[in-house]
């Protein structure tokens, strides 16, 4: 089993301590989500591990040649280069030999004619079968198209942002490693494409470690949950869904423990001033006791974003759409569209890429205008946007003066009045932090303070683009209460399922056509009956779809060998999944011990199709062989 391995971690930003003396070791096929609030250090604890920066104390161990690949929120490509050259990248066998490849190939389309550049592709081809490249190049350009980057011969700078990003996690999930590390990766992916790597990441052969505020993908891709909290690394077995169990479990057993301290304390204290007689050096130990118990603190203030604000009274109008179209470059984005839009209205906007979503907020918010149509607008109506590229923030300003500028105070719906200072503990900005600069925030936190801001106009129709974006788990989970509370109308653009499941009742989505589609449900029941509408619309196939083979005379030196073994390897895999469902029903209803052995199951039921797979592979190979000769 290979294990990386980390004792004493610390880290400190300023006078805030990021990491105290944390310790945790990572093993073969771990699926681990690590959460807190934004500013604790996640993204900090990726790239110590990663060796992009570095702790004050402690180690890291892991063996010499263990390989951990990085995905930062932000990559850096290499200009100059090509798609695939981003993909191939690296010093490991298999991908100098996928570069080679590509080059001869490309070298022989250019001229066609060309003796030494025909035995050059077929050494090549040679090279890929001994080291059973196929497959990585078929995964590999798979994984590009899935992910919407067709081009494999465009320059990097030829490249959109958003196709940057997609490369930068092909790159990341076809290269060879021990642990992936992944952070934020589902940010500025559509919907279908988050579906498709929720798939595939399963299969991965290494260890995960990744950092997402996409609570359905942490939910069915992890099997182990960190939480980084006040400098503390807390470890649970299990998905998203345990994790809130079992930290529900945690708080509830530090307030058992901290009253249970105060009782103690207080029967000390009555003792020390009933005055009780004693030797002096019984009495000395009994103070000093008392002195310590004092100082000790239980980490059971959790702070949270939990308020009814009021907004501003709406009316009985809010907006209406008619016959409303827009086009950009020749490109029409919708045509004809006509939406009455009511008081407590939520609705979601939801499409791939590009499609158009914010364009359509931006004009329901009167930044843009319609190519035709109109937009009539309640008098009542006071838009709250919260917005992507987020105008500056005085970086200049204390966070307290930054909000007072705003709003000094708000009101709640029973008339009461919510300050500055209040509003801000609640957004997780503690009293001592109140008076920090906004330039030492981090990216999230700014993030929670801009949404903050909007909030404090007191809005009654409020566009969210994309508010999932850099905002933490728990910030998340408070916005949704805040929204469900919330007397107004909401239109929110997200490619958040969880949010939007939570969060709104209406779906209006870009489909590719320039007809929008209505949906009255929340986003899982409308990509249900898209499912179901796909599948009717579709042919029956009278065979499923096959892999394209090469026709070859003999098995490779490798195919030959793993032949020989592999009925063994199928009959071994099925004993130890058999040994395990045993253990499962002898567990009864320990919880602790069942987990890892479902987590264990499931690998070997992986496991073991997949050898199915490759076995059946083999055999048709064999046939075809027979046949031929």
């Amino acid at each position: 089993m290979r294990t990386l391995k980390v004792e004493e971690l610390v880290k400190t930003y300023g006078d805030k301590s990021l990491f105290d003396h944390i310790s945790f070791s990572i093993t073969d096929q771990d699926r681990i989500g690590l959460i807190g609030v934004n500013g604790t250090g996640k993204s900090t604890l990726l790239k110590v591990l990663a060796g992009m920066d570095q702790a004050e104390q402690g180690t890291i161990d892991h063996p010499n040649d263990y390989h951990i690949e990085y995905l930062d929120q932000e990559p850096r490509l290499a200009e100059g280069d090509t798609v695939l050259d981003q993909i191939y990248y690296g010093d490991a066998e298999i991908m100098v030999t996928l570069r080679k490849y590509e080059a001869a190939v490309f070298a022989l389309e250019q001229d066609p004619a060309n003796e030494k550049m025909q035995q050059q592709l077929i050494n090549m081809q040679d090279k890929m079968d001994q080291l059973q490249a196929w497959d990585a190049m078929t995964i590999a350009k798979t994984i590009l198209t899935r992910l919407g980057v067709p081009s494999f011969d465009k320059k990097i700078e030829q490249l959109s942002g958003g196709q940057r990003k997609r490369v930068a996690i092909a790159k990341a999930l076809i290269q060879p490693a021990d642990l992936l590390i992944l952070d934020e990766p589902t940010n500025h992916l559509d919907n279908d494409t988050i579906e498709w790597l929720e798939e595939f990441l399963p299969s991965y052969s290494g260890a995960i470690l990744l950092v997402t505020h996409d609570r359905y993908f942490l939910n069915r891709i992890t099997n182990r949950m960190f939480e980084l909290d006040k400098g503390n690394l807390y470890t649970y077995v299990g998905n998203y869904q345990t994790f809130l169990e079992q930290r529900a479990l945690r708080e509830e057993q530090e307030q058992q423990a901290e009253r249970k301290h105060q009782n103690i304390l207080k029967k000390e204290i009555a003792w020390l001033k009933a005055g009780v007689k004693a030797r002096t050096t019984k009495q000395k130990a009994r103070i000093d006791r008392v002195e310590d118990m004092k100082e000790k603190t239980f980490d059971t203030n959790k702070q949270t974003l939990s308020f009814q604000v009021g907004s501003t009274r709406l009316g009985k109008k809010v907006m209406e759409m008619t016959n409303l179209s827009k086009s950009y470059d020749g490109n029409v984005l919708f045509k004809d569209f006509n939406l009455l839009i009511k008081p407590g209205d939520r609705l979601g906007i939801v499409g791939a890429n590009g499609s158009g979503k914010t364009t359509l907020l931006n004009m329901l918010a009167g930044k843009i205008e319609p190519d035709a149509g109109e937009i009539e607008v309640g008098e009542t109506v006071k838009i709250g946007y919260y917005t992507q590229e987020h105008p500056p923030l005085d970086e200049n300003l204390k966070v307290i003066d930054l909000v007072r500028e705003v709003a000094e105070v708000v009101h709640t719906v029973d008339g009461s009045v919510i300050t500055a200072e209040q509003m801000l503990e609640r957004f997780l900005f503690p009293r001592s932090q109140q008076w920090t600069l906004v330039r030492k925030l981090s990216g999230g936190e700014r993030r929670r303070l801009y949404l903050l801001t909007v909030l404090m106009k007191e809005p009654n129709v409020l566009f969210l683009d994309e508010p999932t974006n850099d905002l933490d788990t728990e910030t998340l989970t408070v916005l949704e209460d805040y929204l469900e509370q919330f007397p107004g109308v909401v239109i929110t653009v997200s490619h958040d399922r969880y949010f939007l499941d939570k969060s709104i009742e209406q779906i209006i989505a870009f489909t590719g056509s320039p007809s929008l589609t209505t949906f009255y449900g929340n986003y899982s029941e409308f990509r249900e009956q898209q499912k179901q509408e796909e599948e009717q619309s579709q042919p029956a196939k009278s065979q499923a779809a096959q892999k394209p083979k090469r026709k070859k005379k003999k098995l490779s030196y490798h195919e030959q060998k793993e032949w020989d073994t592999i009925e063994d390897e199928i009959t071994e895999l099925e004993s130890e999944l058999e040994q395990v469902q045993t253990e499962i029903t002898e567990a009864g209803s320990d919880i602790g011990a069942i987990q890892p052995l479902y987590n264990k199951q499931s690998e070997l039921e992986e496991q073991l199709e997949q050898k199915m797979v490759r076995w059946e592979e083999l055999s048709l190979l064999i046939e075809e062989m027979k046949e031929e000769s």
